[in-house]
């Protein structure tokens, strides 16, 4: 049995990207709308061996479609969002704009799947942060076991979390190092960000944090556990596609190294590659097209008495977006449609 799927924002990075990890994970898609706004009507994209044409977001009837993965930021979301939820379409939302309602699960299928029952509040499913979606899939076998006081983490974040427009500049400006008269100055982000790294991603809040660091604080306590004490530090690195987390951890109980590491090989969604070796250990660029969270670098932190220490790579446009959000329409389908 087959089912209607509609890719909301279907031109974008993470559109696509949805687009293909529909096709590689052979999600039943009876019937494929690709929606975008006017302004990219007509646009053609792919799934698979098809081509498809864009259709208008504005004028298209979601009734009778099962799914709607949304891949637009959080103006469009608001205003199309619960009309789709209205049509009787669930919606599974890439955006911030859910992830804080209470009635609203916001869910990473390794971590919290049984949270899928609460769609039923308002046909809405919102998807993570892309930093707080590979972090949580390590946190959580190790919190099962040990359980977790605090987490301090510090992330090497990708430009394509800051959508085309942040992969266009770090392309230009690197290009326009080496030709001093083709300068190019910063317009995405606040500094340059070629040969940079910048201690900043989306807007300061009063307590001197960055929304992006209260998001992994706020968005970790609802996936995981409201318990966690956690604090963040984010940062924007040059590199095109993958988020690095440094990740210091904090547990009630003791927990050696070698324990951790055996739990997490056999936690899902997880690859540990961790050897004491040059090279034995994952980095961005090796992780871009892959489905899983690498860890690696895993140790005890001697300044603590219950701590581990690790490192954790993702492909940002996978778990930390498409991935994730097709996942959840995978549970959605096993857990609820196919019950029906």
């Amino acid at each position: 049995m087959g089912y209607k799927i509609a890719v909301v924002g279907a031109t974008g990075n993470v559109g696509r990207e949805m687009l293909n990890i529909l096709e590689e994970r052979q999600f039943p898609v009876d019937e494929l709308a690709v929606l975008a706004s006017r302004r990219s009507l007509g646009t053609e994209v792919s799934f698979g061996d098809k081509t498809l044409k864009t259709q208008d977001l504005d004028t298209f009837d979601f009734t009778g479609w099962d799914i709607a993965l949304f891949a637009v930021g959080s103006d469009a979301t608001k205003k199309y969002a619960p009309v789709a939820a209205k049509a009787g379409c669930l919606v599974i939302d890439n955006s911030s704009l859910y992830r804080y309602d209470p009635e609203i699960p916001l869910i990473v299928p390794e971590v919290n799947a049984d949270a899928i029952e609460g769609y039923k509040n308002k046909m809405i499913i919102a998807n993570p942060n892309c930093s707080t979606a590979q972090m949580v899939v390590a946190l959580k076998p190790l919190h099962d076991r040990a359980t977790i006081k605090r987490v301090v983490v510090s992330t090497y974040q990708s430009v394509s979390g800051a959508g085309k427009e942040g992969i266009d500049e770090l392309w230009d400006q690197t290009k326009s190092i080496y030709n001093p008269t083709d300068n190019k100055p910063p317009k995405k982000f606040t500094k340059q960000i070629a040969f940079n790294v910048i201690p900043h991603i989306d807007v300061f809040m009063d307590d001197g944090s960055t929304k992006e660091e209260w998001k992994m604080v706020a968005e970790t306590k609802k996936i995981v556990d409201k318990d966690i004490r956690v604090t963040a530090t984010c940062v924007r690195v040059p590199v095109f596609v993958g988020h690095a987390e440094a990740v210091n951890i904090e547990f009630e109980d003791h927990l050696d190294e070698d324990e951790a590491r055996d739990i997490l090989r056999e936690s899902p969604g997880i690859m540990v590659i961790d050897k004491r070796e040059d090279g034995g250990y994952v980095t961005p660029v090796e992780c871009v097209g892959d489905y899983a969270t690498f860890i690696s670098r895993i140790r005890q932190d001697s300044t603590i008495d219950n701590g581990l220490n690790l490192w954790c790579v993702s492909d940002n446009l996978r778990k930390g977006a498409a991935l994730n959000a097709v996942q959840i329409a995978e549970v959605y389908v096993n857990r609820i449609l196919s019950k029906r």
